[in-house]
């Protein structure tokens, strides 16, 4: 197995390509800037990207997913209660001050209970809105492993101040579908240092007292 997690453009975002080197096939998880670098890695594991996921339409999670697909061919998929973010995308560039990305619709929406993945790496998609009405956490039962997207951190959650964000909801949906899993679950999370769902039922501050 082949998993590489790194931080892409400004807002330094998570990206992770996870790959099975004996099928020679790959899947890249939030590709929102810095294109040319993970295809070029892509390329250098020798891997065929088989699927594009986007945890959630904010602009430093998805800005990269359509030039992606191009460069590839692998079809992007992205929950489709996001769709009003992601026809935002001149008004998200415009808080960050850069310029908008081209995007489209996605070919497959990133639903819950969809199974994604490799065919020895599969994942079930977890529903989580709050952070946007279309977030997505993807659970890779078998690799004891959480891809979280901006739906929680070490030591903290995601935001909710933006369109399509609800405090009340982020909260509820990691009570609920992220804290059930296992404690050993190794967590990935959109910005910043890995986790595990057994340290963050401990320790963080925003869910002890919920």
């Amino acid at each position: 197995m082949i998993l590489e997690t790194f931080p892409v453009g400004p807002l330094q975002c998570n990206c992770t390509i996870l790959g099975d080197e004996t099928a020679g096939e790959a899947i890249v998880i939030d590709p929102g800037d810095e294109v040319s670098r993970i295809h070029r890695r892509l390329t250098e594991l020798g891997l065929k990207l088989k699927q594009i996921l986007v945890t959630h339409a904010h602009i430093d999670h998805v800005g990269g997913a359509l030039q992606l697909k191009r460069l590839t061919g692998a079809p992007i998929l992205l929950n489709e209660n996001d769709l009003p973010l992601l026809a935002m995308m001149d008004s998200q560039a415009g808080w960050l001050g850069i310029a908008p990305p081209e995007t489209a619709p996605p070919d497959e929406n990133l639903a819950e209970g969809l199974t994604v993945g490799l065919d020895q790496y599969p994942a079930q998609v977890l529903y989580t809105p709050g952070h946007t009405q279309g977030s997505v956490c993807l659970h890779f039962a078998p690799l004891k492993l959480l891809i979280a997207g901006d739906t929680l951190f070490a030591g903290s959650i995601g935001r909710t101040d933006l369109p399509g964000g609800n405090s009340g909801q982020i909260i509820d949906s990691i009570h609920s579908r992220l804290l059930t899993l296992p404690d050993e679950t190794k967590v990935l999370a959109g910005h910043g240092p890995a986790t595990t769902i057994g340290a963050e039922r401990r320790s963080n501050p925003f869910l002890r007292w919920q």
